[in-house]
Order: C-alpha cells, then sequence, then structure tokens
C-alpha cells in the first residue's frame, strides 16, 4: 500500500473548506486537525495520509484553495503502513491508479536537482579529469567513473521541466549551468592533458595514435541518437518511479562528461577532427536528452490521466 503523509497549514477562513474537502475523500485516512494553532505561517495545523493513486487530484485541489500560497503544504513519504480501509480503498477503487506518480514530488526532485551550487562545478570539472585520464589510459573503468561523478542529468531534466512548464526562468538558469559547466570541465581538460603532453608523460600507446577509448566518443553515429533516446527514457521513467538503480543506469550510459573531457583532451594534443567529433557528440546527447525528458514527462501524465478516467468511469 502506497501512502503519502501531508501536513498542512490552513488560514483560519479556509480551515472549513480545507476540513470539508479532506473529510469528504474516499482516499483520506487519518485526518487530524490540531487543537494548538500554527506559527510561520499562522493557521490551523491539519495533518492526514493520502493514498498516493488519488494524491494527484487531492493535492490539486488543496492548490486551487491556494492552501500553498495563503498557508504552506508538506509532503512526506510513507515508508510503512497497516489500514484495512486504505488498503481495500486502494484495491477496490483505484486499480492500476494506485501506482501512479505522485507528481508533486517528482517535479520536487527534479527541481531539488536544478540548484546549482559550486559543488556542481566541482563536480563537472572533477569528472571531466577523470574522464581525461581515462581517454589517455585507454582505461574504461575511469570512463565510466566520470559518467557517475557528473551531475549534469539533474540539469537536463531542470531544463525539461522548465520547458514542459513554460518557466523561462528554469530553462535559462539550467542552459547557462549547463553551458558553464561544461566550459570549466573542457578547459580543466585541456588543462590538464596539456601539462601531461608537455611534461611527456602520455601513455606510448596513445601517444602512436591507439585511442580505441577516444575513438568511440568522438564518433557520433545513429547509435549514438538510440543509446541517447532510450537513456532519456529511462531517465525520466526512474525520476517518476523513484528508481534510483535504474537512474543509475542513465548517469554511466550517455557520452556527455566523456565527450566534453575528449573535447579538452584531443585540443591538447591537436587532434582537431576528434575535438569536432566529440563536440558533436556532446551536443547531440544534451539535446536529445532535453527533448526526450520533455516529451516523456508529457507522455506520462497523459497515460496516468487516462487511466486516472478509466478508472472513474469503472468506479461509477
Amino acid at each position: 500500500m502506497e501512502m503519502i503523509h501531508v501536513r498542512l497549514v490552513s488560514p483560519h477562513d479556509l480551515t472549513a473548506r480545507t476540513v470539508e474537502l479532506l473529510g469528504d475523500g474516499r482516499y483520506v485516512f487519518n485526518l487530524v486537525v490540531m487543537a494548538e494553532p500554527a506559527r510561520h505561517p499562522d493557521g490551523v495545523a491539519i495533518e492526514c495520509d493520502i493514498l498516493a493513486g488519488a494524491a494527484n487530484t487531492v493535492l490539486r485541489s488543496l492548490r486551487e484553495l491556494e492552501l500553498d500560497i495563503r498557508g504552506s503544504i508538506v509532503i512526506e513519504p510513507v515508508e510503512m503502513a497497516f489500514s484495512g480501509t486504505a488498503a481495500k480503498a486502494e484495491r477496490r477503487q483505484l486499480g492500476a491508479l494506485a501506482h501512479a506518480p505522485v507528481w508533486e514530488e517528482v517535479e520536487a526532485r527534479i527541481r531539488a536537482e536544478g540548484t546549482y551550487l559550486p559543488s556542481f562545478y566541482v563536480y563537472l570539472v572533477i569528472a571531466g579529469v577523470i574522464g581525461a585520464v581515462g581517454i589517455i589510459t585507454n582505461s574504461q573503468i575511469l570512463i565510466v567513473a566520470a559518467m557517475v561523478v557528473g551531475p549534469e542529468y539533474g540539469a537536463i531534466t531542470s531544463v525539461a521541466l522548465g520547458i514542459d512548464r513554460g518557466n523561462r526562468t528554469r530553462i535559462r538558469q539550467g542552459l547557462f549551468a549547463l553551458t558553464a559547466g561544461f566550459s570549466l570541465a573542457v578547459a580543466a581538460t585541456f588543462l590538464f592533458s596539456w601539462a601531461i603532453r608537455g611534461l611527456g608523460l602520455q601513455p606510448r600507446a596513445f601517444e602512436l595514435g591507439i585511442r580505441p577509448v577516444s575513438a568511440l566518443i568522438d564518433s557520433p553515429n545513429v547509435f549514438s541518437v538510440v543509446v541517447a533516446v532510450l537513456a532519456g527514457i529511462v531517465g525520466i521513467v526512474s525520476l517518476t518511479q523513484a528508481r534510483t538503480s535504474a537512474l543509475l543506469g542513465v548517469f554511466i550510459s550517455v557520452t556527455t562528461i566523456p565527450a566534453a573531457a575528449d573535447v579538452g583532451v584531443s585540443c591538447a594534443f591537436s587532434s582537431w577532427s576528434e575535438a569536432r567529433g566529440s563536440l558533436a557528440q556532446l551536443l547531440l546527447n544534451v539535446v536529445l536528452l532535453i527533448v526526450v525528458g520533455v516529451l516523456m514527462l508529457r507522455f506520462q501524465r497523459a497515460v496516468w490521466r487516462r487511466i486516472g478516467r478509466r478508472g472513474s468511469a469503472g468506479a461509477v
């Protein structure tokens, strides 16, 4: 049984309507109205548990009352719950809708990843240098490590959400963070690789042009498109279903950080065609991930709305 716990602070003039809305809900349980008034914001404190499959409808109704503006709405996941009444309601009335994502939680996770602290750029630079070492030493393990360290997918999904919601500020901030972050990563890998070349520390195989890892990165093709599209689909689905293991698979399947690193390495070693190929690979992956992210967000909403309408019709 999947539920969320909701804590509300309702302005006094909205409390009766809020309690009525929650009390009439077939999917709202454990409704408690606190006797002591709430502070900051001032109002009446209310708590309840809502079946996750019906949470989107209930939360939408609460926001229509402007509780999120005039009061406060806090959502917490419920790790475990035992309630025969709630389980019966979930089984008989929700059906497949019981596993619908709570979009408020999904968007909150994406928005959290769209906060670009200095650590975001530090991680990108470190990931780029790790990727550069992997390219120079032909180490696929280090390339995978660089993919895992890189935080860029959070910015990509934030841009996708911004496009989906028409939020120009989020789009602008995300694109700036991606541009600045990858530019810093390229600059750092260029300086690192330039120092390696100046000191003559590059492996003999790399110096002779035996660069199998780099060749995989700087040659975008139809397979690059296929992988980026599939990774974009899995990434959004894993975010909506809170599947962290699947999301990790996205991190290590898309050539973004390695491509940025290869641009810096190739420029340092005057391999201009490889640098152009890696830049094309980087732009291709970022653009595809954003586009697929937008489409998948809209597609999933449409699918779950359709499931919800079928469930409502069946209940009638």
